[in-house]
């Protein structure tokens, strides 16, 4: 977005129940408080205009109904990651927090800095990120249950009716899980049939990974570069070194993406067999002397450059892939 041409920019610090807003007026600091509801949003439109840049941090699921509220309006609307507006203070050496002070730090950035502005996913995809969250926690019981199990078990004496209750539990789980994951996958083959078939072809890459990745790139629509893509899944190597003394370890970043790692950890275990490229690089890992999680993990970063490359390319996945590859960077 060009700065020369940015309009009024207003910077909201964003609660669960409440906005704290801040604009220049006149030459002079202005502050607003709302509530986080359709009242406050007028309020908040009425006061700043809906010509004005609102910017704000993604907080959660807090943010989204403004949001998408200031976009109906016809606001421009900027949704920052809350570790940039974090390091932004730092670097400007702020002190103290409170919510007036970060909503002029929010606006303060977005004066000064290169933005982009935020748009609405697709409904198919905010309906299957509900429904991935939901997986995720039900996942979470289940595992709860059956470490109960195990431990009722384990016991000397245990009460039949217990144990039946909690097998009948993690039966019901199992049952959830499966068939919100078939809607999950259905409903993303059914809007990104293309993009599920050409990620469907890479060795290594199943059906309900195809649908995770899908889901978790936003459809690929905002990735430029597979390095954009690794970086969201928190692959990105981190190297701890400093001069000729200190040697740290290379770790990856694991800022983000869980739950999308998790997976592609697993695809990894086929891929290095049955995909050429995954298997030529862990090989050549290896007998470097690499331990084998490590070169797992660059498995995963080259399964994700596969995706990026073969999604973009329109082209499925080819023993010779280096090719494409190499077109693509």
């Amino acid at each position: 977005m060009d700065t020369q041409a940015r309009p009024k920019v207003v910077g909201i610090d964003v609660s669960k129940d409440s906005l704290a807003g801040c604009h220049m007026r006149d030459g002079k600091t202005q502050h607003l408080e709302t509530e986080n509801n359709k009242t406050g949003f007028k309020q908040l439109i009425k006061c700043c205009g809906a010509d004005s840049l609102y910017v704000m941090e993604a907080t959660g699921i807090y943010y989204l109904q403004l949001a998408y509220y200031l976009v109906e309006q016809g606001a421009r609307v900027v949704v920052v990651n809350p570790v940039i507006i974090r390091r932004y203070i730092q670097m400007h050496l702020g002190k103290g927090k409170s919510d007036r002070k970060d909503a002029q730090w929010i606006m303060r950035y977005g004066q000064q800095s290169e933005v982009k502005q935020w748009q609405p996913e697709e409904r198919v995809i905010v309906e299957c990120r509900q429904l991935e969250q939901v997986i995720e926690q039900l996942i979470k019981q289940k595992i709860m249950v059956t470490n109960s199990l195990e431990a009722l078990q384990g016991q000397p004496v245990t009460s039949g009716l217990a144990v039946k209750s909690l097998k009948q539990t993690l039966k019901m789980l199992e049952r959830q899980v499966r068939r919100m994951e078939d809607e999950l996958v259905a409903s993303l083959e059914k809007a990104f049939s293309k993009e599920m078939k050409l990620l469907s072809s890479i060795p290594g890459i199943g059906r309900k990974t195809a649908a995770m990745l899908l889901l978790f790139a936003g459809g690929f629509k905002d990735m430029n570069n597979y390095r954009q893509l690794i970086a969201k899944a928190g692959l990105s190597p981190r190297e701890y070194t400093s001069g000729t003394s200190i040697r740290g370890k290379v770790r990856i970043t694991k800022m983000g993406g869980g739950l999308i790692r998790g997976k592609l950890f697993m695809c990894s275990f086929s891929a290095k067999k049955s995909n050429a490229a995954c298997k030529a690089l862990y090989d050549r890992l290896v007998a470097k002397g690499k331990n084998g999680k490590l070169a797992l993990i660059a498995v995963c970063n080259k399964l994700l450059k596969q995706a990026f490359a073969i999604v973009k390319s329109g082209t499925p996945y080819q023993a010779d892939f280096a090719n494409i590859m190499a077109a693509r960077a």
